[in-house]
């Protein structure tokens, strides 16, 4: 099983204008564990249950993708669509 995303998520991680992209669960957990502007809320919680689920093989890397773009929402990352 891959944890490759099908679309990556292009985000301002690092500030505004400096965008990233995220394209792998790997990726996406060091992001939220490392790089993230803030250190607890809902979303941020779910996506990092939910993206090490979907590394274990009980969620779908597509799950794991929308919470992380919800948790980078909640903690208004901009967004690249």
């Amino acid at each position: 099983m891959s944890d490759n995303w099908n679309k990556g998520v292009t985000l301002a991680l690092e500030g505004p204008g400096k965008f990233t992209t995220i394209s792998t669960l790997q990726q996406a957990s060091w992001a939220l564990i490392e790089d993230w502007p803030t250190e607890d809320g809902e979303a941020l919680d779910r996506a990092l249950l939910v993206i090490e689920a979907a590394l274990k093989g009980r969620k779908t890397p597509e799950q794991a993708r929308m919470a992380f773009i919800a948790a980078a929402h909640e903690a208004q990352i901009e967004i690249r669509e």
